[in-house]
This record gives structure tokens, C-alpha cells and sequence, in this order.
């Protein structure tokens, strides 16, 4: 248990046996001491057993005090075989990394939900979103993408949408054909309830494969981007964070995620819906 000035939050952390992964899991959950039932919203976050890293929970109760919002956050610790079990669901990338991303989804959405509305006697949430980091932020991408009616908000921080089905060294990679979420992106559909929020640092990396000057990550995030414009996602459903000293690391994260969270759900008129 931690405070705020006067607000008192939760930690628990639990280890689920899932049929899906065929192991066990461990997650985190963060949430008010006292809470409305039917007006508690959820933030999933993948890569969660970095969030002691950078501490998460002056972060999260800080924001609980200051918005009046009354949020759940679960940080679900990532599997020694991230690489597989993080991606886009069901489109594994040129490498076959990726292959157990729908299995992970499968655990997310029949498992880990239904053991945490039956842990705190939740009957419906009143909102559900959820949040990575790097490989982590393109997987909660792919999961919220594929599930709108399960999910209103996706939060990609320093998100590896380079995920591609073709090596970039094959003379005939194309990223405007080859860069997999956002050809998930343009096949897909419009659902004007969801929302995203995408941080990308300078110095999130060097690579700039197309020699423009710009780095990839900050490249392929507004190329999906511009995806989503062209799907009819208007200006306010997306935010997007450039930091000029942001690196691929937690501390970056740390910086970014009360920007998310005050986008997210800081706006007092969209909390009255």
C-alpha cells in the first residue's frame, strides 16, 4: 500500500498458471483503495516488471490525486521468450518472431481479464486500454487494433513498428507494402471510439534506413500515423510525443507516461461520460 497526499493506492502482485502460454505469469495490479464499481477504468501495460524501474507507483497515485480519476493499472511481466509472445497478433514478422503473439492475446482476453474482474468482485469496467513499450507498444497496438470492442485506447511508447515481413537488405522491401502493423492498419476498419497516444525520443535509436535524415522509429510511428488519419481517425482521437532528449530506455518511459495518463484521462469533461 502507498499514498499520495490523500489518496491511498494498492499494489498486489499475482502469478497465473494460463493454458494458453502453457506458463505461469506474473502481473502487477495498481489500484485505488476504494473504488465505484462500473466506473473503475483499466490500463493494461505490457513489460510490467519494469515499472518498479521507474517508480510507477508515485506516478499512478500522483495522477489518482490530482484527476479524481479512478483508474486500475496491471503490468503483466514479459516471458523470457518475448519475442514470440510479443508482435502482431497473428502475423508473425519475416523472421517468424511473433508466432505466439495471438496465443499471448488469447491469454489477455480469456485468462487475465476474467481472473481480475473475479479477483476484485469487478462487474464491468468502464473502459479498458492498454500500453507497451518498444516490442511491448506494437503488441498492445495489435491487441487493441484487432479487439475494438474490448478495448478504446492504445498507448505505444517507443513502439518497434518496423516490425516487417521482408528483411530491409531484399532488394525488393517496400516500406510503404512491408511494415506489418500498418498494413494491419490500412486493411482494417474504423471504429471512432478508439483512441492513441504514441512517444517516440530522438534518441530512441540511429537507424534511418531510407537515408532522410530521420530516424525509423520516429518515421514508421508517423507513417501509421498517417494511416490512421487516412481510416478518418481525427487530430483529437491521436496524440503523439516527441521528446528531444527521449531515449529507448525507462527513464524516457517515465517522463512520458504522466503525459499519457493526463491525455488519457485528465480531461474532467471526458470523465463525466
Amino acid at each position: 500500500m502507498f499514498m499520495g497526499t490523500d489518496v491511498t493506492c494498492m499494489k498486489e502482485t499475482f502469478t497465473l498458471q494460463s493454458v494458453f502460454l502453457e506458463r505461469e505469469v506474473i502481473f502487477d495490479c495498481y489500484l485505488p483503495e476504494t473504488y465505484t464499481n462500473g466506473q473503475l477504468a483499466l490500463l493494461l501495460i505490457n513489460d510490467g516488471q519494469d515499472l518498479d524501474r521507474m517508480p510507477f507507483e508515485p506516478i499512478y497515485c500522483d495522477f489518482l490525486q490530482t484527476s479524481g480519476v479512478e483508474l486500475m493499472c496491471v503490468g503483466i511481466h514479459c516471458a523470457t521468450d518475448r519475442k514470440n509472445e510479443y508482435g502482431v497478433v497473428d502475423v508473425p514478422d519475416y523472421k517468424g518472431r511473433g508466432a505466439r503473439a495471438g496465443l499471448y492475446s488469447q491469454f489477455v482476453l480469456e485468462e487475465l481479464l476474467p481472473f481480475i474482474r473475479m479477483q476484485y468482485k469487478i462487474q464491468s469496467f468502464r473502459e479498458k486500454a492498454f500500453a507497451g513499450f518498444s516490442l511491448g507498444g506494437l503488441c498492445a497496438l495489435s491487441i487493441v487494433w484487432k479487439h475494438p470492442m474490448e478495448f478504446s485506447m492504445a498507448g505505444v511508447f517507443s513502439g518497434s513498428l518496423w516490425w516487417r515481413s521482408v528483411a530491409q537488405e531484399m532488394p525488393h522491401f517496400d516500406e510503404q507494402k512491408h511494415l506489418i502493423m500498418q498494413q494491419e492498419i490500412k486493411k482494417g476498419h474504423y471504429y471512432p471510439w478508439l483512441r492513441f497516444f504514441f512517444e517516440v525520443g530522438i534518441l530512441d535509436e540511429t537507424a534511418d534506413r531510407n537515408h532522410n535524415g530521420v530516424i525509423d522509429v520516429i518515421d514508421d510511428t508517423v507513417y501509421l500515423i498517417g494511416e490512421l488519419y487516412k481510416k478518418g481517425y481525427p487530430e483529437d482521437r491521436i496524440q503523439y510525443l516527441e521528446l528531444p532528449d527521449g531515449k529507448h530506455d525507462v527513464d524516457t518511459w517515465a517522463k512520458a507516461f504522466p503525459v499519457f495518463l493526463q491525455w488519457a484521462w485528465g480531461d474532467p469533461a471526458r470523465n463525466k461520460l
